[in-house]
């Protein structure tokens, strides 16, 4: 069941909303409960309360060799996801 909210906002940032709204064929009344969904929805949390750095810092390292291509790997792995593999000179 929804109910109606009354909120204040200045009158230049509503009429920016509103355009903003039509331009993504909304309404702003949907605009405001999506907001309010993302303020209260959970957030992810890391094993043992890590912050991101300690958790991306307890992560496995990998050592590539110094002539390892990254930009070749890419397009190699690309090629191969969208079935042009074949289509690959070298």
């Amino acid at each position: 069941m929804k109910k109606k909210l009354s909120i204040t906002i200045e009158e230049n940032l509503l009429e920016k909303i509103k355009l903003y709204a039509e331009e993504r064929e909304t309404s702003v009344s949907n605009l405001v409960q999506e907001h309010f969904e993302t303020l209260i929805k959970p957030r992810p949390t890391l094993p043992n309360g890590m912050t991101l750095v300690e958790y991306m810092k307890s992560l496995p390292k990998f050592d590539f060799p110094k002539d390892f291509d990254y930009k070749e790997e890419y397009y190699k792995a690309k090629a191969k996801k969208w079935g042009y593999e074949d289509l690959l000179c070298c």
